[in-house]
């Protein structure tokens, strides 16, 4: 079936041959010119070297200019291109900034969501550092302002014999503005319509050409405001809706007076004895008894962190950013660009958690008399923590670009680029000196205060004061690379020149992260962590050639084949070969054919080599709760029994401890893409471009989440899964719960992915005005992934939730812009299609209706020189939906806008 539904995709991709076959005299006729070639002689487009005059000859490329970005009202990369349907799956924004590890805060993107890290970000076709707090893998989109941009390519396509390693899922190129003369500043101001999330904007850009060369200066200050979480429009608690309401029973079990288990037969207070392993939760009343406990009850006794996060979180930036080329001949230019950006972010987080305190019988504080353990035990009188961020990241490219005769051009520069930062985690708990208040033989001497954990308010103030601290780590990535290629059309052939283009590029990463002493000592709450340094080289040469076949022949107005051949020796690796073979076959004017086959190669970045093991509390379904009530025949009921798995167990909460960390083992990973296409102009004014994509990824490196270890474990036949081993997850006896879990990195079997893109623009005039529809889409067929060689696959298409992101099967962006001399107009709405949730089969939230987000703008031009723009996101208040396997705010918030309806208004003087 899928092999089948594919084909029907690949032939979608290609329907436009027949109609073309058909109508071969009117569209030759209606045709309209290159829009493209009318721009400049020649440009070089994202997924080559070699320069051109047509823009739809390289593969499938969006392109989005600044005219366009200014009408969609966005003033952040990361909005721009999350809401591109080929974004999908994680990627950090302000909405999931706790999910970005060692780069909290930091906005990224997930092209076709195979992974942050193989998407190729770049900046005038050159390559951008890492950003974030140390050791990271993509690069922090918030450093670039979008009043630099002139416009985004986004090659959809793998590109690695053209740019290298990373370039896996496609490319991500943005232009800057580039001889630019004039005088711009710019102001936006915004917020949502509960008053909160304020967004203020300013950037001023300065630029000047002269007969000598152009210069360009720009400041870029953004201030974002946080949209609290648990405001009763958006989440006010964790919970279900039901038919009377919204249920708040996703309460934490990380509790304020501590909870644990006791055995069978234990005697409880009022004389009830207990017929199996029970959980217990101790005094939750300020100034209460703090040794009486009764049997836990999770929707009395569960702890509502939801009013300590944010639906959105603060940043704010501060940018300075030149650009300049001075001519040194008239055939070659000196070029320079340097770009700096300062960012601070936060985030709230909620009290700090202690787990699985042992105490013997005999300890003062334990009220039980046995020997017991506090599994959890949440710090409520100790506040609420905050994560915070600051970095600066430099960049500095410079070179030397020029002709040489009538074909050769060349280029040759050195980029070097540098981030360092800081995270901190306020009102964190040192555990060694929390050892020490709860050793009875060391407390109450040498300044050591005595602690009782049990019941909320018995924790003093004296006991905070010695335990809590700041704990922060210092960290970093540093980029250096030179290349130098040249390019050219170096011979006639019969049906055009045949251009070529060849070089070499040099590139040292670096990344490094020192984490706070205390916690490499493993004396801070949270798992210890490893120091972090590392660095990978990469020495490389390349080339292309684009050979016109054939020109003016029936059915036949011009057959192009472009190839590309890159060879890498790294390091740490040893070397490689990647190549790119691609045909264009334009039948006339109208409709054009094209398809690439592409290798990639990328080798492990630092974190996922050198990073050390962290811990997090992760959104994870544990598929043993509620096992009793299943078939007794089903796999899950005989491996959760055989597992000693308490028959009343009940996973509490929708999050595990959970380890995640690098993995010096990996090994590169390679991958194939396959894509073909059409490009339709059936009229003037009118493109229709289909994409048919298929990428193969062998040897991933993968995360696979801690849901997906369980699920594989507790549905193979006799625990037979790998991921059953006690490396990936433990239990504990006496309750059944999840007391270890690792998501570390891994050399999975494989991963494959197949689509189809759809694009559609249509500009045309009415009533003496100009209209613009603008309709893209991308629908995933298949995407699955292979654990190891032989296993099962895991399929992802159409699935969203369990802390994976989106991966609907339709993703759909559509606009209408009305345009005339004094003024403008922007409706476009964001469709996210259906979707089941990752692990829920039932219930609500198991499975997703599709979103739809309308916006508007409105620009009016005062005066020549002065604009008023005014516009309004998610008009209809559209609210998250509910999915069973959230993150937060019982929602996907890798996916959906949490927000809610928000305006905004934007003041622009140009002169």
């Amino acid at each position: 079936m899928k092999s089948l539904k594919n084909s029907i995709l690949m032939s979608a991709a290609l329907v436009p041959l027949a109609l073309c076959l058909t109508s071969l005299p009117a569209a030759s006729q209606e045709a309209p010119a290159d829009d493209a070639a009318k721009v400049e002689d020649t440009i070089t487009v994202t997924g080559s070297r070699i320069k051109r005059k047509d823009l739809t000859s390289v593969g499938p490329v969006t392109v989005l200019d600044s005219v366009q970005i200014e009408q969609t009202g966005i003033t952040n990369l990361e909005t721009l291109l999350q809401r591109l349907p080929s974004s999908a799956g994680f990627g950090g924004n302000s909405s999931s900034a706790y999910w970005v590890s060692n780069g909290w805060g930091t906005p990224q993107i997930n092209l076709r969501g195979l992974g942050v890290n193989r998407t190729l970000v770049l900046l005038n076709g050159r390559r951008i550092v890492y950003g974030g707090t140390g050791a990271n893998s993509a690069v922090d989109l918030s450093m670039i302002p979008m009043s630099l941009v002139s416009r985004v390519e986004v090659l959809k396509d793998g590109a690695s014999a053209t740019y290298g390693a990373d370039a896996v899922a496609g490319v991500i190129n943005l232009i800057t503005k580039e001889g630019y003369d004039g005088f711009e500043a710019s102001a936006k101001y915004g917020m949502t319509d509960e008053g909160d999330g304020e967004e203020l904007l300013l950037d001023l850009s300065w630029g000047a050409t002269s007969s000598k060369g152009d210069v360009m200066f720009n400041i870029s200050y953004q201030d974002t405001g946080a949209a609290p979480l648990w405001d009763e429009s958006r989440a006010p608690c964790p919970g279900t809706p039901g038919p009377n309401g919204f249920v708040c029973d996703g309460l934490s079990s990380s509790t304020i007076g501590g909870r644990g288990t006791l055995p069978a037969g234990y005697v409880m207070p009022d004389g009830t004895v207990l017929t199996g392993p029970t959980r217990v939760n101790f005094n939750q009343t300020l100034g209460g008894d703090g040794d009486s406990f009764q049997i836990y009850d999770g929707n009395r006794d569960g702890f509502n962190y939801n009013r300590y996060f944010n639906a959105s979180n603060p940043l704010e930036r501060l940018s300075f950013a030149t650009f300049g080329t001075y001519h040194l001949t008239d055939s070659a230019d000196l070029f320079a660009e340097l770009l700096y950006t300062k960012r601070w972010s936060t985030q709230p987080a909620s009290p700090a958690t202690l787990v699985n305190i042992g105490f013997d019988a005999s300890h003062p504080t334990n009220p039980t008399g046995v020997d017991f353990v506090l599994e959890r035990r949440r710090l409520l009188e100790n506040g609420a923590r905050t994560f915070e961020q600051e970095t600066d990241t430099f960049r500095i490219v410079t070179g030397l670009k020029g002709t040489l005769g009538d074909i050769w051009s060349y280029e040759a520069s050195l980029n070097w680029g540098r981030n360092t930062g800081s995270d901190s985690i306020l009102n964190n708990i040192n555990t060694g000196r929390l050892a020490q208040a709860l050793d009875p033989a060391l407390c109450g001497t040498g300044g050591i205060p005595c602690a009782d954990l049990f019941g909320y308010g018995d924790v003093t103030q004296e006991v905070l004061d010695y335990i809590v601290f700041t704990e922060t780590g210092l960290g970093g990535n540093e980029q250096k690379a030179i290349s130098a290629s040249m390019s050219g059309e170096v011979l006639q052939l019969p049906a055009g020149m045949l251009g070529v283009a060849f070089g070499a590029e040099w590139r040292e990463d670096k990344g490094w992260r020192n984490p706070d002493s205390l916690s490499v000592a493993g004396l801070a709450l949270g798992n210890q962590q490893d120091p972090i340094s590392g660095a990978t080289k990469a020495k490389e040469v390349f080339a292309e050639v684009s050979v016109p076949l054939v020109k003016d022949m029936p059915l036949v107005q011009s057959l192009d084949l472009d190839g590309a051949i890159r060879y890498s020796d790294y390091d740490l690796f040893g070397s490689d070969t990647n190549y790119k073979a691609g045909l264009n076959w334009r039948i006339n004017d109208g409709v054009k054919l094209r398809g690439t086959f592409t290798t990639a190669f990328r080798i492990p970045n630092i974190p996922e080599l050198f990073g050390g093991v962290s811990e997090g509390n992760l959104t994870t379904v544990d598929p043993c709760s509620g096992w009793a009530s299943l078939s007794p025949t089903s796999n899950i009921y005989l491996n959760c029994q055989a597992a000693g798995v308490p028959t009343n167990y009940i996973q509490l909460g929708n999050t595990v401890l959970t380890d995640a960390g690098g993995n010096p083992n990996l090994e590169p990973e390679s991958s194939e893409s396959f894509t073909i296409g059409t490009v339709l102009q059936p009229i003037e004014g009118l493109s229709v471009t289909l994409d048919y994509f298929d990428i193969k990824i062998d040897n991933a490196i993968r995360t696979t989440p801690g849901s997906t270890k369980l699920s594989l474990c507790y549905e193979s036949s006799n625990l037979s899964h790998q991921f059953c081993a006690p490396e990936h997850h433990t239990r504990n006896p006496l309750n059944g719960d999840v007391n270890y879990l690792s998501t570390q990195n891994a050399n999975t079997g494989s991963e494959t992915m197949k689509g189809l893109d759809i694009g559609v623009v249509y500009g045309f005039e009415k009533f003496g005005l100009d209209h613009s529809i603008d309709f893209n889409a991308t629908y995933l067929s298949e995407y699955e992934t292979v654990a190891f060689e032989g296993d099962d696959p895991t399929m992802i298409a159409g699935y969203i939730g369990g802390g994976n992101g989106g991966y609907p099967e339709w993703r759909a962006i559509s606009s209408w812009t009305t345009t005339s001399s004094k003024w403008s107009g922007t409706y476009s709405v964001q469709m996210i299609g259906e979707g089941d949730d990752f692990y829920a089969t039932s219930g609500p939230g198991s499975h997703i209706p599709a979103q739809f987000y309308h916006n508007a703008q409105f620009s009016y031009d005062v005066t020549e020189a002065f604009r008023v723009t005014a516009g309004v996101d998610n008009i209809f208040q559209n609210d998250p939906p509910f999915v069973a396997s959230w993150t937060d705010g019982n929602t996907d918030t890798m996916t959906y806008d949490l927000l809610g309806r928000r305006g905004y208004i934007r003041l622009s003087y140009r002169k």
